[in-house]
């Protein structure tokens, strides 16, 4: 690729200079790293294109390519772009959202997708990076606009999409949702009585999770006593760990993908540390703390409300979600059905992230006050600066 100039005003100009290029690459990485996950998470007994293991493979590779392209082309956009997006985005896919609970497909006890011809969607996934720039943009507004009710809004907002989720029902991404939304509150500056009201409303909703979800009140059970025979996925995936060691056994000839059913998902990685061994694993948890940290740099610098509290969000559930997956296979944490960003298998997943990063690369993007007055002069989110 040639080296662009300062002096290229073109869309692509402008962006390269703008945007985080650390990030960036950190991100570029991920996706290789599950490129190659892809392939080591596939059994190699037999690569034919009739095996449909294989055909999983290939369609894992093309959904981290449509990915890093959605993501790089979402970073594109200017910021008033960002928030109309978001808002389209998220209409569409909070009412295909509400539709599974009438017309979705139920996997593995939960009515979460949508199925289309060739293949399934998870609408959820792709509304909830829109949820946090909507939600950014209504607490922001109300800073800006006197009498306008941002928070009310947010809170209608956020508790429809977390009533949905419970319905389907989606434990996880209930929990995830919900952290999210409380950590912008709090950078808004929610009062400390309420933070405590919030905290403790956690862990009445933790406990009755425990109590009166079936699923839950095992999956607790079985971290706190595991047996053999019941506990079968996580003592599997831990003993992955044991097997690869510092160097792991090398790539094709880990054993755990042969005997998990979602080695290439929730569990991906296991897969790592028994084939890459513990130095990789640590490596895969440095560029994911790059990407936090790097991107909370940018968000301590930023003056405007709204970008600071849109890329806070989108960095909690994405750091959220990587440690839960990350800790899961640990055994650090009960199991959770949650996949590891761009590195998990699961079409909907992966296109759901690149967007999800899209937006954060194009938020923290270095921009001139003259482009900031531009894009928030008029329209749809108008913001005051002042600096």
């Amino acid at each position: 690729m040639p080296v662009l100039s300062r002096a290229d005003t073109s869309i692509v100009g402008r962006w390269w200079w703008s945007v985080d290029r650390v990030m960036l690459t950190a991100l570029i990485l991920l996706v290789g790293i599950g490129y190659v996950l892809a392939l080591a998470a596939t059994p190699a007994t037999n690569l034919a294109l009739s095996d449909p293991r294989t055909l999983v493979m290939i369609k894992q590779i093309v959904y981290l390519a449509t990915g890093a392209v959605l993501m790089v082309g979402t970073s594109m956009l200017d910021l008033k772009q960002v928030k109309l997006a978001a808002l389209g985005i998220g209409i569409v896919f909070l009412l295909l959202t509400g539709f599974t609970l009438v017309h979705g497909v139920t996997i593995d006890g939960g009515r979460r997708w949508i199925s289309l011809p060739g293949f399934t969607i998870q609408p959820s996934e792709f509304l909830k990076p829109a949820l946090i720039v909507a939600t950014a943009w209504l607490l922001a507004e109300r800073r800006r606009t006197p009498g306008f009710p941002g928070l009310f809004a947010a809170l209608g907002l956020n508790g429809l999409v977390l009533l949905i989720l419970l319905r389907q029902p989606d434990v996880g991404s209930t929990a995830l949702v919900a952290s999210t939304f409380f950590v912008q509150l709090f950078l808004d500056g929610l009062d400390l009585f309420w933070v405590g009201i919030a905290v403790i409303g956690f862990g009445a909703a933790g406990f009755a999770a425990f109590e009166f979800i079936a699923h839950v009140h095992m999956r607790v059970m079985l971290f706190l006593h595991p047996t053999k025979d019941k506990a079968y996925q996580a003592i599997t995936a831990l003993s992955a760990f044991g097997n690869g060691g510092l160097w792991g056994r090398g790539p094709g000839e880990g054993q755990v993908k042969h005997y998990l059913p979602d080695a290439r998902a929730d569990f991906v990685f296991a897969v790592a540390g028994e084939e890459f061994g513990l130095i990789v694993c640590l490596g895969i948890v440095l560029v994911f703390a790059v990407i936090v940290l790097r991107g909370l740099a940018r968000v301590l610098r930023e003056t405007d409300l709204f970008v600071a509290l849109a890329a806070s969000g989108l960095l909690a559930s994405f750091g959220l979600q990587a440690f839960i997956n990350m800790a899961s296979s640990l055994s650090l944490i009960p199991t959770k059905g949650m996949t590891l960003p761009f590195i998990s298998y699961g079409g909907s997943a992966v296109l759901a992230v690149g967007l999800h990063m899209g937006f954060l690369l194009a938020l923290t993007r270095k921009r001139h006050h003259a482009e900031r007055s531009a894009e928030f002069g008029t329209g749809f989110g108008a913001q005051d600066h002042t600096s």
